[in-house]
């Protein structure tokens, strides 16, 4: 029997699970930190690291206190976060600033041209991400910071994923050269590649800018996927988080890809993280390059297994946008769309409020809902922004499908899964697969699984699955909305491509249009 801590870092806040092997979950608690938010700039999203560690230990104590347990009885402890949320670093590691959180959006214009010069180079790696860098991904952020931080530039040693600086600050890592990197979250945000020797080259980055000199060396040479040890708890947060010192720490992984893994995802499964934003994944043997979908990594999701990325830059936040906007919650706007039908609203929703992440990978498109009347109300809206997320996802999924990946259900991860029944069977009936929501939340419990193996308490990702993972609510297709849907999908599918993908399509006239227009 072993007790670990599974730690998760995400968007508002940081949970820490108490996972015992034979038992499951027998503590937990959460604590908060904000966004910070520029008004007139929707792009703009970070984070303070301190904000992060004071987080961390009153999640851990409270956890501890919940389990009424002595700390030196956890075994192991594991971390993941969001990402791609970047901070640049001198050469003792310090933060040169805040967290560049993933839905920082400001580095569009970077993203452009690496993309520009890997097309140019045809670099390889850019192929594993779906011939699209994105502005949510590491080197934008990486260069965007260097061009608006002129008077910092002399300090600046290297950059590191939120998750990896994490777990090297426990193991009490304080050089560069030592930084532990996950292959999580280097494959999929870094463009780095174990089987073309890492990173792209110096006259790549040199050729998307000068600025870029030098990152490649100072990157370091430690990887490892979530089945080996990055370090060992170091005396300094042994002490502040109540553990004892040395625990085994196994390399860091990016929160949905460890949420597929608590959700018990196998091969065959799509495991659909649906939040702020929604990651899409799946675990296959072996696979080629994609278009339009972001990250093929070996080792990412499963150490054993070829994770894939895709998925859609807002979904929870649209929900939230639309509540906010007609004053309420999304809680009490949701009321009565149980009673909704298929299709009833008349609205279609194409939900780019926040770019397009996959498959267009278009950050400038914008939202659109069409069939608007006099009578609609603000319930009608989210509504059909329900299905035009559950749209969009399906529009991944034949792409994945398209492409030899086999998806026979869906688990549908994420809280807004877990709170919304009506939105998991609108799923099911666009994609016309059954849906699983797990019974018991998940977050977290990827963390503890890999804590688990650290510690030798299971001998695979697929025992510690078996043991641990929850049942799930099974929603299947209702034959009446699967037809409907088939025709909306059909109209969705031709607007989508139609108007996302034509440079003169009016979306991409407005975005030009609206950039040049000075107030």
């Amino acid at each position: 029997m072993a007790i670990v801590a599974g730690i998760d870092f995400g968007t508002q806040s940081v949970r820490v699970s108490l996972v015992d092997s034979q038992r499951g979950r027998v503590g937990g608690a959460s604590a908060a930190y904000p966004v910070l938010r520029v008004a007139g700039n929707p792009d703009h999203a970070t984070q303070r690291h301190s904000d992060h560690v004071t987080a961390l230990v009153q999640a851990m104590r409270a956890a501890l206190a919940s389990a009424g347990i002595d700390g030196h009885e956890i075994a192991a402890l594991a971390v993941d976060s969001t990402g791609s949320t970047v901070m640049p670093v001198d050469a003792s590691l310090a933060p040169l600033g805040d967290y560049y959180l993933w839905c920082d959006h400001r580095a569009a214009k970077e993203a452009a041209e690496i993309t520009a010069v890997a097309r140019a180079r045809n670099l390889e790696a850019l192929r594993w991400y779906g011939g699209v860098y994105s502005s949510e991904m590491a080197w934008a952020k990486v260069l965007h910071w260097l061009r608006h931080n002129p008077g910092e530039r002399t300090h600046f040693a290297t950059a590191v994923e939120h998750c990896d600086f994490i777990v090297a600050m426990l193991c009490g890592v304080e050089r560069v050269e030592d930084l532990p990197r996950s292959v999580c979250a280097a494959g999929h945000k870094w463009l780095w590649q174990e089987a073309t020797g890492g990173l792209p080259d110096e006259e790549f980055f040199c050729a998307v800018d000068p600025l870029l000199a030098g990152v490649r060396e100072r990157f370091g040479t430690h990887f490892g996927a979530s089945d080996r040890l990055a370090g060992r708890l170091c005396t300094e947060w042994a002490e502040k988080l109540g553990l004892r010192a040395s625990l085994p720490i196994p390399f860091a992984g990016l929160d949905a890809h460890w949420d597929a893994i608590g959700s018990g995802i196998a091969d065959g499964d799509i495991v659909n993280v649906v939040g702020t934003s929604t990651c899409v994944m799946a675990v296959v043997r072996d696979t080629q390059p994609i278009e339009g979908i972001f990250g093929i990594v070996p080792g990412s999701v499963h150490p054993a297994r070829f994770g894939i990325e895709a998925g859609m830059s807002a979904a929870g936040d649209i929900f939230e946008a639309i509540a906010r906007r007609a004053g309420t919650t999304v809680a009490a706007l949701a009321e009565g769309l149980e009673h909704y039908q298929a299709g009833q609203t008349g609205l279609l929703r194409l939900t780019w409020d926040h770019g397009d992440r996959n498959v267009l990978s278009n950050p400038t498109l914008s939202g659109v809902t069409l069939g608007w009347r006099l009578s609609h109300e603000a319930r009608d809206e989210l509504f059909a922004a329900m299905e035009g997320t559950a749209f969009h996802t399906r529009i991944i999924l034949e792409r994945l499908e398209e492409n030899g990946v086999e998806v026979r259900r869906v688990i549908n991860g994420g809280g807004i899964s877990r709170r919304s029944k009506v939105l998991n069977q609108v799923f099911a009936n666009v994609l016309n697969k059954p849906v699983l929501v797990p019974e018991t939340d998940v977050t977290s419990l990827g963390s503890a699984i890999f804590a688990l193996l650290a510690a030798g308490a299971y001998s695979s990702v697929e025992a510690a699955q078996k043991a641990l993972c929850p049942r799930y609510h099974i929603y299947d297709p209702e034959c009446s909305s699967v037809i409907r849907y088939e025709a909306l999908f059909a109209l969705y599918r031709r607007l989508y491509f139609g108007w996302g993908a034509d440079r003169a399509s009016p979306l991409h006239l407005l975005d030009e249009l609206t950039r040049r227009i000075t107030f």
